[in-house]
């Protein structure tokens, strides 16, 4: 990273602030933003596998208008700082897993909760407070079990027609379940209480199953890239529960647009929280994942089963229509085409190979799950 942090955006003009940058879905904003012209301010701890090449990649790419600081959101005079001049922020750093959750309940409070707080604060006390689009969960649901399931043969499908034929909805009743669950609800709660209480410009965006390039994923988050990543080293992959669990997948590059209408409509969305995610036309379990990865990489995987995990939900679906409703957004890239994009980046980028894991406890297990 030498020299990395010495770097300033040179271009005149409102500066973005994306906490959580160097990440998977920053990258892909930051590179997006910068690409259209904007002044980028990343604020990134480092510390997620593969964060400093892909901070490493974005100065090469755009010197003159990126800047790093590397810190933490639980450093609030850190925060302060980076907050300080910019005219909005993305915040997506966060603990994301729900399995390190379980294990580090009190570390993932103090970076998904805290941390938030410390950016709202941080944006409160400035002169002219930036808006703010704060990336939160589809967990905020629990994991849904009066949504009642027929078991199929390679899926799990809802028997209430309408679930079926849109997915969850935002009049949903907020359900937290496992402390990543808790500490990501509490921290958008305060998203959207910052715009009535202080009237801060905030939207919340809870999130479902995003991949594409980029994407450092690993067992505990980030399971298509995974999957993806284990089967071009033709290693075993693990699936925890029966891989008949739902999930609607989103492409990095639809919830890079999604993010910019944020931006652009963060007036009138302000002290709002909207699903965004693939939505029902975007839907995968997870033997139909590997069912698309063995055919694209033509190779046959190993699959090891292990026992469901806390929190998970068998089935969820975004319905995106109260978003689509507000800004036009659309996902526009079908779960083929964004597959044979992330296999295309996966192929040819060496560096994008198996992360290593730190040796730790097993995670506490329960009776429902499916992957985060």
């Amino acid at each position: 990273m030498t020299g990395l942090q010495r770097g300033r955006a040179a271009v005149a003009g409102g500066r973005i602030l994306i906490t959580g940058g160097a990440g998977f879905v920053g990258t892909n904003l930051a590179q997006h933003l910068m690409r259209e012209g904007a002044s980028v301010r990343i604020l990134d701890s480092l510390s997620r596998p593969g964060s400093e090449q892909n901070a490493q990649w974005l100065a090469e790419r755009f010197p003159k208008r990126f800047e790093f600081q590397q810190a933490d959101v639980r450093d609030r005079d850190a925060v302060r700082a980076a907050v300080e001049g910019v005219q909005h922020v993305f915040h997506l750093a966060a603990q994301v897993a729900v399995t390190t959750s379980l294990l580090e309940p009190c570390m993932d409070f103090d970076v998904n909760a805290q941390g938030t707080l410390n950016v709202l604060e941080a944006a409160r006390g400035c002169a002219r407070p930036p808006s703010i689009a704060f990336s939160s969960t589809n967990k905020v649901y629990g994991t849904l079990p009066d949504v009642a399931l027929r078991a199929g043969e390679k899926r799990y499908v809802p028997l209430d027609g309408r679930v079926r034929a849109r997915g969850v909805d935002e009049s949903r009743s907020l359900d937290f379940h496992s402390p990543y669950g808790c500490s990501k609800g509490a921290a958008e709660q305060y998203v959207l209480d910052y715009s009535r209480s202080f009237g801060l410009r905030t939207v919340v965006l809870r999130m479902s199953c995003i991949y594409g390039p980029h994407q450092h994923g690993n067992e505990d988050q980030g399971w298509v890239a995974h999957f993806m990543r284990r089967a071009l080293a033709d290693e075993p992959v693990r699936v925890y529960g029966d891989g008949r669990q739902v999930r609607d997948v989103l492409f990095v590059e639809d919830l890079v647009h999604a993010f910019e209408c944020a931006r652009a409509h963060v007036q009138a969305l302000s002290g709002r929280a909207f699903n965004v995610g693939g939505g029902v036309e975007n839907t995968s379990s997870i033997l139909e994942l590997i069912e698309e990865i063995e055919r694209l990489t033509g190779r046959r995987m190993h699959v090891v089963y292990d026992t469901w995990r806390v929190g998970d939900q068998r089935y969820y679906v975004s319905d995106v229509t109260r978003y689509a409703h507000a800004t036009g957004w659309r996902p526009r890239i079908g779960i083929g085409q964004g597959l044979a994009a992330l296999h295309a980046w996966l192929a040819s980028t060496p560096a994008a190979g198996p992360p290593a894991r730190p040796a730790r406890e097993s995670p506490p297990r329960a009776a429902a799950g499916a992957p985060t």
